[in-house]
């Protein structure tokens, strides 16, 4: 009897545990892990950041490198609601499923916190250009998605390296400075998952999966805190938006051009402007500078080759492969007349992108913008 009582008990304590460790996972669906900079293995092949280039680097003269920083980004229309969402001289924005803060403070004083969020959110930095304004994490894997059972919750400290998600996430967030002296925080997001590659399920490959906009808002409503707010607020704010109705956002339709190809909005340059952006970092795109004045992003994109995604694994990344494509740098032209504007691909040097790669792009901007 007395073993029967000892055994009930043990029983007892693991389920309070187990049912412990399920009421942390239902309270915070974020903990992130980031993968060890020491180590690319924990990185997904051919999205490892590229070797930098200095063309669009700040030069030791100026504190700003793009030239529509240098003069000031233009206020753009916002959506329109019966009462602004803010707290304090803080405000979030909503155009469709993206979603944006709106800060009363000027860009450089918004930079530190900004960046301490995401370290303090178990990240690593993949890249900091404070001129710019643009900080992007690297991979990592949301640790709150794993199974917390009771085996886990006894031993995943000393054996934590066992245990690991199919997912990984990366952020990057974008702080433009406006003429009015506010800041506009955009959080994109980028996802990868680890699918197998055959039906035998005797290997696996990496590859891209859908950006999450909740995602970006929980981060969007968490930055909220760390600039003020507090979290009662924050979740009254984010609560109070999705509650009231956007208009309808105009789909990218591909076209063709004067024989190139081009990405046709039904919207305004502001707008347009504004939706590119987003779409050019939530797919991955490494943006180097940008013209707002001329219309123009300054990028950098790897075109991808199926038959090396479909041989290569997840360790096999950090060894490089002749098959892999190199990158090479375009510029995004953003060009408006009315209430219509045309994304079309240049190449380096501003004269029309002639190749697959341009109507591959034009692709891929227009599947971000649908």
């Amino acid at each position: 009897m007395k073993v029967t009582t000892t055994t009930a008990r043990l029983g007892l304590l693991g389920l309070a545990v187990a049912l412990s460790a399920c009421s942390v996972i239902e309270e915070s669906k974020i903990d992130y892990k980031s993968a060890k900079k020491a180590s690319t293995l924990e990185v997904p092949p051919d999205l490892t950041q590229l070797t930098k280039d200095t063309r669009y680097s700040a030069a030791p003269d100026r504190s700003i490198s793009a030239v529509a920083l240098q003069a000031g980004q233009a206020q753009v229309p916002t959506i329109e609601r019966a009462a602004p969402l803010q707290v304090g001289d803080v405000q979030i924005m909503r155009d469709g499923d993206k979603r944006w803060l709106v800060v009363d403070r000027p860009a450089d004083q918004l930079w530190e916190p900004t960046r301490e969020f995401w370290i303090d959110h178990g990240f690593n930095l993949s890249q900091e250009k404070a001129d710019l304004g643009i900080i992007e994490t690297d991979w990592a894997e949301n640790r709150a998605k794993l199974p917390q059972d009771i085996i886990r919750s006894a031993l995943g400290k000393v054996f934590d390296s066992l245990y690991s998600t199919s997912e990984r996430d990366r952020f990057r967030t974008r702080l433009e400075r406006r003429t009015d002296g506010k800041t506009e925080i955009y959080v994109t997001h980028r996802g990868m998952e680890e699918v197998y590659s055959n039906s035998n399920k005797d290997s696996t490959i990496w590859q891209p999966r859908a950006a999450d906009p909740e995602l970006e808002t929980e981060f969007l409503r968490r930055l909220m805190i760390k600039l003020g707010t507090t979290e009662e607020q924050s979740r009254a704010l984010v609560a109070a938006d999705k509650n009231q109705t956007a208009p309808a956002i105009a789909s990218g339709q591909v076209a063709t051009i004067n024989g190139l190809p081009a990405v046709q909005l039904a919207e305004p340059f502001d707008r347009a402007w504004r939706r590119v952006g987003v779409a050019l970092d939530r797919t991955g795109f490494t943006v180097e500078d940008r013209d707002r004045s001329k219309g123009l992003y300054f990028v950098r994109y790897v075109a991808p080759n199926p038959e090396s995604e479909t041989k290569k694994g997840f360790f096999s990344g950090m060894f490089g492969s002749k098959a892999e494509n190199k990158p090479s740098k375009y510029q995004i032209a953003v060009r408006s007349e009315g209430s219509q504007t045309q994304v079309t691909v240049l190449d380096d040097k501003g004269q029309p992108e002639t190749t697959q790669a341009a109507q591959r792009i034009v692709r891929v901007i227009a599947d971000d913008l649908k």
